[in-house]
């Protein structure tokens, strides 16, 4: 290769951050898509929270006493899991887990760290909402449609990808705390910390 600003080849790899195979400019989209799915995350945590009224009321928020849970999960009207999910809408310790992976996710994302730790949790909770809409079913138990567009996949699937594509390409490098992250010790000893 000749060096850029010689003939017409350019030097990709100068383009390149230290230890990434993306370009620049692929590096700052995933970037804007990291910091936008964590603010998916951080938002449905923030709205059940306090009750800002988009997909929670005030007064069903989790501070005036609301379940974060119990909504979603005992409206479930399809799939093989219909009545798990029932069993367990409203429950402190269901609140509580969706709540602190909401939190731990939105914010890790935002900041660019802990993206394995993230998707890992980020792929589970999708799969568990997923299941809990079962977009295979054409209608709910009462036989009404389900209203489900893709049998496969929906934005569950996508969210959950998406994780995983952020974490497997450091995208907390670019625009976030992911390089600083790295060199913590407690991290170079537990490479899955990344």
């Amino acid at each position: 290769m000749t060096p850029a600003g010689r003939g017409s080849v350019v030097d990709l790899a100068s383009t390149h951050a230290p230890g990434s195979p993306l370009g620049t400019v692929a590096a700052r989209t995933l970037a804007v898509l990291r910091i936008g799915l964590g603010f998916v995350f951080l938002w449905a945590f923030l709205d059940k929270t306090f009750g800002w009224g988009y997909a929670t009321p005030a007064e069903r928020s989790w501070l005036d006493g609301g379940s974060p849970t119990k909504g979603f999960l005992s409206n479930v009207e399809v799939g093989p899991f219909r009545d798990v999910f029932h069993d367990i809408a409203g429950q402190a310790w269901a609140d509580w887990l969706f709540m602190l992976g909401l939190l731990a996710i939105g914010v890790a994302l935002i900041l660019g760290i802990g993206l394995r730790l993230a998707a890992g949790a980020a792929v589970v909770m999708m799969a568990l909402m997923w299941l809990a809409e079962f977009p295979p079913a054409k209608t709910t138990a009462s036989g009404e449609p389900s209203g489900s567009t893709d049998p496969l996949v929906d934005y569950h699937v996508i969210y959950a990808l998406a994780a995983v594509v952020l974490a497997s390409t450091y995208a907390g490098h670019t625009w976030g705390l992911g390089r600083q992250w790295a060199r913590l010790p407690i991290v170079r000893k537990n490479r899955w910390l990344i």
